[in-house]
């Protein structure tokens, strides 16, 4: 007997494809065939041997985001606090958060790697393959994708993705943040409008404009 989770992805997956939806643009019907399902399966359930399917609010959100998004990549991107994803190999995904790595309990397959690329790949029209054993693009929210295969990598597809996340638009902000004091930030504002060149280093995206 297939399990629970397998039924209700088949139907919704069925059911998209059917009417003709693009997963990607219309979330919002995939969300409400999702929830459709979820509630038919749960009514047979009451009167025949299905499997438990779980807790259903929690079974649709996971169902969206393997239908219309990147499956269990979703809920990191989702997240505010987390600004870069990595997979070294399918068993270690690393996010990292406030500058600091963690490793996670996301467990994936070679299989659902490959999977997850060629379904962000989409949206740029970039492909991977021998000729082109790594590539550079640009996910729908604006993230950052890098991936490289073998024989680039040792044995494993390496993907990075560093979010689009920004916390400060302008030196008022970092100031709000304590990243600068208020006369180093009057000091670059008066640097900016006198035409000096500013060199600005650091990690990904310290260079965010000074206004």
């Amino acid at each position: 007997m297939r399990d629970a989770w397998s039924i209700v992805d088949a139907e919704v997956r069925t059911a998209v494809r059917d009417r003709g939806i693009d997963p990607a643009a219309r979330r919002d019907e995939v969300r409400a065939i999702a929830e459709a399902v979820v509630a038919a399966y749960e009514e047979r359930a009451l009167v025949s041997s299905l499997p438990d399917l779980g807790e259903s609010s929690a079974v649709v959100q996971a169902l969206l985001d393997s239908v219309a998004g990147f499956g269990p990549l979703q809920p990191y991107l989702d997240d505010p606090s987390v600004e870069e994803i990595w997979i070294n190999e399918p068993s270690r995904v690393f996010v990292a958060r406030d500058g600091r790595s963690e490793l996670t309990s996301t467990l994936l397959s070679e299989t659902a790697v490959r999977e997850l690329v060629e379904r962000m790949l989409r949206w740029s029209g970039r492909r991977l393959d021998l000729s082109s054993p790594f590539v550079d693009a640009m996910l729908p929210d604006g993230s950052r994708l890098h991936v490289a295969i073998p024989d680039v990598t040792r044995e494993h597809w390496a993907i990075n993705i560093r979010k689009h996340v920004v916390r400060a638009g302008d030196l008022d902000d970092l100031v709000g943040l304590a990243t600068l004091s208020p006369a180093a930030a009057e000091f670059l504002r008066a640097s900016v409008r006198a035409g000096l060149n500013v060199l600005v280093s650091g990690g990904t995206q310290a260079g965010n404009p000074a206004r």
